[in-house]
């Protein structure tokens, strides 16, 4: 078989097929009928030489073959989504920017990452939010440019990612002005039996303080734990109870003199990550915002 021979068709059922793992739900997506799909994928088959699916049940599992010819498929037309992505852009006469973020990652860090497009006329942006892993599986399919995240991600045959390090915080203590002024706890010898927020069990920074206070022998007194920096932010702030946090979360009440910054530890640090994969058409702003990441205070560079 030659390039001409390959019914690129039959290869984008095939890919539907396979992302699903189910004939009916991706008849359906397509709006073809299961025979006629089941059809289409037999002959790709019959043109590669080799089975591409085989039956466990009522769900379909890829073979070697099917598992080759899917990593080439999910590039092919993971490219083509890239393609119309940047020439509807083109069209409008702007560059669109796609940005993941995961979950628990502070808002703020974002906008101070993105800030530079803000005033960029030139520049439409799309921003969303979510788990590491849905971000990377659509970065994989080239719907997203670039994912901010607060820990590495390791490169697989699979699944070619770059993942650059753009700095560290140091982890604080915040409280309400009114109520600890002038206070200074050490991280974590003075918290035991301390109320305290807490980042959420998925947040990168969790399972570090707890082995810290654990090593200490340090029991905080636990109020809330969140996931959502932006929620977090707000605990923070109305709640009155001391929050473990890194300070760009809540830099405009730190600023404002809303909340007070209690204690800071070196031990603790969250770590910024912009995970990128290899993209045809280079975007130079977004090499551009990876080459000048955000400052806020205490972020630390990898040179410094």
């Amino acid at each position: 078989m030659n390039l001409e021979q390959l019914n690129f068709h039959h290869l984008l059922y095939f890919w539907r097929v396979a992302r699903t793992g189910h004939l009916t739900r991706a008849a359906q997506d397509l709006h073809i009928s299961q025979s006629a799909l089941s059809a289409q994928i037999r002959q790709l088959e019959d043109r590669l030489g080799e089975p591409l699916f085989e039956r466990e049940g009522r769900r379909l599992v890829l073979t070697d073959t099917g598992q080759l010819v899917l990593s080439y498929a999910e590039n092919i037309f993971g490219l083509g989504q890239e393609m119309l992505g940047r020439l509807q852009g083109r069209s409008e006469g702007m560059l669109r920017l796609r940005v993941g973020s995961v979950a628990t990652l502070s808002r703020n860090y974002q906008e101070n990452w993105i800030r530079p497009l803000l005033a960029d006329p030139s520049v439409v942006l799309t921003l969303e939010s979510g788990l590491l892993e849905g971000l990377l599986e659509r970065l994989v399919q080239h719907q997203l440019d670039v994912v901010l995240a607060n820990e590495p991600v390791a490169a697989e045959a699979d699944r070619p990612l770059h993942c650059r390090f753009l700095g560290s915080q140091a982890i604080s203590l915040v409280g309400p002005a009114g109520a600890w002024k002038d206070s200074s706890l050490r991280i974590p010898e003075d918290l035991d039996g301390v109320d305290v927020v807490l980042p959420g069990p998925r947040h990168a920074l969790r399972a570090q303080f707890d082995a810290l206070c654990l090593s200490a022998g340090v029991k905080p007194r636990l109020r809330a734990e969140v996931d959502d920096m932006a929620m977090l932010r707000l605990i923070a702030r109305d709640s009155g109870w001391l929050t473990v946090l890194p300070e760009v979360v809540v830099q405009d009440e730190l600023r404002s003199g809303a909340l007070v910054t209690v204690g800071r530890s070196t031990q603790l640090q969250e770590r910024f990550y912009a995970i990128t994969t290899a993209h045809r058409h280079r975007i130079e702003r977004l090499e551009q915002l990876l080459a000048n990441a955000p400052r806020p205070p205490g972020l630390l560079r990898s040179h410094e």
